[in-house]
Parts: C-alpha cells; sequence; structure tokens
C-alpha cells in the first residue's frame, strides 16, 4: 500500500528544486538537520520559510558551544497554523508513520543516517548518527519512502527501507522507540501569509528581545582561541565534531539572520535589510576561520583571533541595526 500526506503530496524526488537557501551560492549551504528539514517543508507546503526563522536573532552561546537554534512550534502555529506535537510511541513506529499519513499528518522522526542514502560518503555505510526526517510517501509493498532531509528531497528503497524504519533489527539488538512528531494544521487550514496584524514582525522582536545584551560571537570568539592547542592535539576527527557545534551553527545562522533582515526590510522596516551585510559578514568569518582551525587540526600553528574579533563586532552592529529599526 502506497500512502503520502495532503500536506506534501505530489512531491517528487527527481523534479523538487530546493528553497533558495540551500543553492550552493550561498556561504553556508545548510545549517542543522532540523532547521534545513522544515525549511523545505514549509517551502514545499507553499510557504515562505524566512519569516518564522526569526528564531536566530535569538541565538546565543554558552561558552562550549552555539545554539542548536530551530524552527519554534510557537512561532509556526502563531505564523502559519502549523501544530508540532510530540507523539507517544507505543507500536512499531513505522506503523505510526504509515496511520499518520493516512491521516492526512506529516510527522519528523528520529532516524540513523547510517541507512540514508544521501548521506553517501558523510554518514551512509559509514557511521551511525541519529537525523531527522519527514517521510513524504511510503510505499510498504515497494520498499520505498520518500523524504525530507537536510536542504533536499530523496528516496531510499530495499534494504535501507527495512533498516530505516526498523523493521529489521539485528540479532542481539534493541530497537529504542525514535522521538517522533505529528505536524497538524489549526483547523485544517494552512495559512501562507504571516503578515496578519503583523504577527512577524512580533515574532521577530520578541526573539530580539531573548537575545539579552551579551555579544555571542564574542563568547564563540574566545572559546575558538582558548581551543586551539586541543584541536591541534585532538586532530582532524575531533575538529569536525567542534567546528560544527561551533563555527558552523554561528555562521550559518548568521547567514539565515542576513535573510530575515532582508525579509524585514521587504515588510517596510525600514533600515532593517543594513544589518543583512554585517550578518553575512560574519557568516563569511566564520567560514574564514573554520579553514584556519582545519590548519590547526592538521598541527600547525594558527591565530584566529582578528578574524573572531572583526565577527563579534560585525554581529553587535547588525543587531543594533535591527533593535533599531524594530
Amino acid at each position: 500500500m502506497q500512502t503520502t500526506t495532503p500536506l506534501l503530496d505530489g512531491l517528487d524526488p527527481g523534479t523538487y528544486r530546493p528553497h533558495a537557501v540551500h543553492t550552493t551560492d550561498r556561504i553556508w549551504s545548510e545549517t542543522n538537520c532540523y532547521v534545513d528539514l522544515w525549511i523545505e517543508v514549509l517551502h514545499a507546503s507553499g510557504v515562505d520559510p524566512v519569516p518564522a526563522a526569526s528564531f536566530v536573532l535569538g541565538a546565543g552561546f554558552d561558552g562550549r558551544q552555539w545554539d542548536f537554534v530551530k524552527y519554534q512550534p510557537e512561532d509556526l502555529r502563531r505564523l502559519h497554523g502549523i501544530e508540532v506535537n510530540e507523539m507517544n510511541v507505543w507500536k512499531p513506529f513505522a506503523e505510526h508513520l504509515i496511520e499518520n499519513i493516512e491521516d492526512g499528518v506529516a510527522s519528523t522522526v528520529e532516524v540513523d543516517a547510517f541507512h540514508l542514502p544521501d548521506t553517501a560518503g558523510v554518514s551512509y555505510g559509514l557511521q551511525h548518527t541519529k537525523t531527522t526526517v519527514v517521510p513524504t510517501r511510503i510505499d510498504r509493498a515497494a520498499r520505498e519512502m520518500d523524504y525530507f532531509h537536510n536542504a533536499g528531497l530523496f528516496r531510499l528503497s530495499g534494504d535501507d527501507f527495512d533498516r530505516v524504519l526498523g523493521l529489521e533489527v539485528p540479532d542481539g539488538a534493541v530497537a529504542l522507540p525514535p522521538y517522533l512528531e505529528r505536524i497538524t494544521l489549526e483547523g485544517g487550514v494552512l495559512r501562507v501569509d504571516p503578515t496578519e496584524d503583523d504577527r512577524d514582525l512580533d515574532v521577530a522582536r520578541t526573539h530580539l528581545r531573548r537575545a539579552g545584551t551579551d555579544n555571542p560571537v564574542a563568547g564563540l570568539a574566545q572559546r575558538v582561541v582558548d581551543d586551539v592547542e586541543w584541536i591541534r592535539e585532538s586532530g582532524p576527527d575531533a575538529f569536525h565534531l567542534w567546528s560544527f557545534g561551533t563555527l558552523r551553527q554561528c555562521g550559518a545562522t548568521a547567514e539565515l539572520a542576513a535573510d530575515v533582515a532582508a525579509y524585514l526590510e521587504g515588510r517596510g522596516v525600514q533600515g532593517a535589510g543594513a544589518a543583512a551585510e554585517p550578518f553575512r559578514e560574519v557568516a563569511t568569518g566564520a567560514k574564514s576561520v573554520q579553514f584556519r582551525m582545519a590548519r590547526a587540526a592538521r598541527g600547525r600553528a594558527v591565530d584566529p583571533r582578528e578574524p573572531l574579533d572583526a565577527m563579534a563586532v560585525k554581529w553587535q552592529q547588525a543587531v543594533d541595526i535591527l533593535r533599531a529599526a524594530l
């Protein structure tokens, strides 16, 4: 039996085109699996994913890693009538996914990227790592599933189908139930336009207030400088894990914040667009520092302080511009 969800019906991985946020001309073509996933789910549903991305304006740094930013359920509900709620997984989770789709409900589900062919060269068949997908079509007879993951829409089949859905469990292994969410529409209606009663502007202001007065990039800068010697000693494998939680998240957050700033200007918030360029400079700086730290991981001496200091200045400049405009 083949099932699809009406919210994301009629999508073909062979012809699907990702949102502009995921094009190759971006500084950071991906952010994190959950944000990238929602960018494409919203885009495929006919919704601009940028207004609800204002959560990036409240991003922070806890002293060791940059916030793993996410689309906020309350923002999705307020702007688009999208409800996101955790499910109680009380039977084999593949059954929940199929039933949800039959009910016209989309789902997010955590799976093992070891079985996702779109991660070839990174995780597929190489390492077991948790990630989140949204299935859009499940054909149990053909053993096929179409799914959103990261920056695109993909298809898996055969043994990958059985293993990613927990239908085949190796002897001696225990299949723990994954985290699963139901995506429904408030009143059964998707609100495409988020501007009613200036809701989009209120959401942006809320996240900007959450940012507080500390400069998270300044905190990140100190962490990076402190970690140079540790990276030199730990090598490339540790570097890749470390950089994902620090420089990549900072850079991708800043570039998405530039998109939010440009959106706000288009919404009539005069002067907000001026924050886009300094945010992009932060994104570019994060990539430059990441390259320097990659050299450190190969045992070379590096000093990333100058670009890090410039990033902190640009972040503060961008935030101050938005505060004045909003």
